[in-house]
C-alpha cells in the first residue's frame, strides 16, 4: 500500500511563486521519477511529500488519505539524502537500526529488519564498521537500508547519486533498480540526470519553472515530447534544433532531429559542413557539425568511426524522425505528432 495524489500544489516564499500547481498520480508499487534543472521545484516538491515542508495551497494524499496534517514521522514515508545523513559514532548496524529504536521498536525486531535489509544490500560484513570505514558507495547502501528497515509506504530519494563517482553511480542505480523490484515498494526519485531518470524509471515527471512539463514512460518522453523544452531535455547527446526558415521550411517555427537520427557520408547528402570536432568513445563517434544550411548540430554514430576535425562531410537527417514545433515550442508534426500514450501535459 502506497499510493500517491498530488492536487493542485503550490508553493509560494513570499512573492516568489516555486511550484505552480502540480497534479500528479502515483500507483502503488510504482516508480517515478522528477526530473528537471536546478531551480524547477523538484526537491521542493519532494519535501512537501515528506512533510518537511508545507504546501501553501493543494493536498498530499497518501493511499487516498489527506496527510497534510500529519507529521512527517508519522507519513510511513522513508527518504534517503544525497549527503547519506549517518551518525559518524555510530556502527553500520545502529545507524541502519536507530529510526526503529527511536520508534520504540523492540530489539528482536529491529535486529531482524536489520538482517534482512543488510542482506538485501550485501552489507553484512560490514554491520560493525563505522560510517568513516566505509566507501562512498557503502555509505549510501547503509542510508538506503536504514529506509528499508522502517517498511515505509513510499521510499522518497533525493538526488541520492550525487556524491558518488561514475562508476559507482552505476552500480548504485542498478542495485536501487533491483531492490525496487524485489520489495515492489513505490518510489519517488528526484534527479537533475536524465540518465538516472530514463534507466530507472516506469513513470517520468520532467518539470520545468514549478510546472508539469509532460509525464509518461521513459520511451513516451523520448519519442513523443510534448515540447522543445521536453525534447532538449530527453535524450543524449540533445536534441539538434533547427530555425525552419534555414531549411526554407514555412509549416514551422522549429526543426528538430535527434543526433542519432543523422548519417553522415564524405560524398553527398543533404547538408554539407565541416567536422569542428570528433569525439571517439569506442561505442559510439560523436561528431560536432558546422553546416551550411542547418548551422551547428551534432552527429551520433554506432561504433568507431574515422572523422576528423576539419573533414568536409555530408549530413543527412532521417525524414520519418524529423519533428516540428511552433512559435510557442508545442509539437505541430513529425514522430511526435502522434499522441503520446500515459502522458498528460500541463500548461
Amino acid at each position: 500500500m502506497g499510493s500517491l495524489t498530488l492536487s493542485t500544489i503550490r508553493k509560494s516564499y513570499s512573492a516568489v511563486e516555486v511550484l505552480k500547481g502540480i497534479d500528479l498520480e502515483v500507483a502503488d508499487g510504482e516508480f517515478v521519477v522528477f526530473v528537471g534543472p536546478s531551480g524547477c521545484g523538484k526537491s521542493t516538491l519532494l519535501r512537501i511529500i515528506a512533510g518537511l515542508d508545507d504546501a501553501t495551497s493543494g493536498e498530499v494524499l497518501i493511499d487516498g488519505v489527506s496527510v497534510d496534517a500529519v507529521p512527517s514521522a508519522k507519513r510511513g514515508i522513508a527518504m534517503v539524502f544525497q549527503s547519506y545523513a549517518l551518525y559518524p559514532h555510530l556502527k553500520v548496524r545502529d545507524n541502519m537500526g536507530l529510526g526503529l529504536k527511536q520508534a520504540g521498536a523492540k530489539a528482536e525486531d529491529i535486529r531482524a529488519r536489520v538482517s534482512e535489509a543488510s542482506a538485501m544490500l550485501s552489507l553484512d560484513d560490514y554491520l560493525d564498521r563505522r560510517p568513516a570505514e566505509l566507501s562512498g558507495g557503502q555509505r549510501q547502501r547503509v542510508a538506503i537500508g536504514r529506509a528499508i528497515v522502517r517498511h515505509p509506504k513510499l521510499f522518497l530519494f533525493d538526488e541520492p547519486l550525487s556524491n558518488l563517482d561514475a562508476a559507482l553511480r552505476v552500480n548504485t542505480r542498478l542495485e536501487i533498480a533491483r531492490l525496487h523490484r524485489e520489495l515492489k515498494a513505490t518510489m519517488i526519485y528526484v534527479t537533475h540526470d536524465q540518465v538516472e531518470a530514463m534507466t530507472l524509471a516506469d513513470k517520468i515527471v520532467v518539470l520545468n519553472k514549478g510546472r508539469v512539463e509532460q509525464i509518461g514512460s521513459p520511451m513516451d518522453l523520448y519519442n513523443h515530447p510534448a515540447n522543445l523544452f521536453v525534447a532538449g531535455f530527453i535524450g543524449s547527446p540533445k536534441m539538434n534544433f533547427i530555425e525552419a526558415d534555414r531549411l526554407g521550411r514555412k509549416d514551422a517555427a522549429t526543426i528538430g532531429v535527434r543526433p542519432e537520427h543523422i548519417t553522415v557520408d564524405f560524398e553527398s547528402g543533404e547538408w554539407k559542413g565541416k567536422v569542428l570536432h570528433a569525439e571517439h568513445l569506442g561505442a559510439d563517434t560523436i561528431l560536432y557539425l558546422d553546416t551550411e544550411r542547418a548551422g551547428f548540430i551534432s552527429v551520433r554514430l554506432f561504433g568507431e568511426q574515422r572523422y576528423d576535425a576539419d573533414d568536409i562531410v555530408y549530413a543527412t537527417p532521417d525524414p520519418a524522425r524529423i519533428y516540428a514545433f511552433d512559435g510557442d515550442g508545442a509539437v505541430i508534426g513529425g514522430p511526435a505528432a502522434a499522441p503520446a500514450p500515459k502522458a498528460d501535459v500541463q500548461s
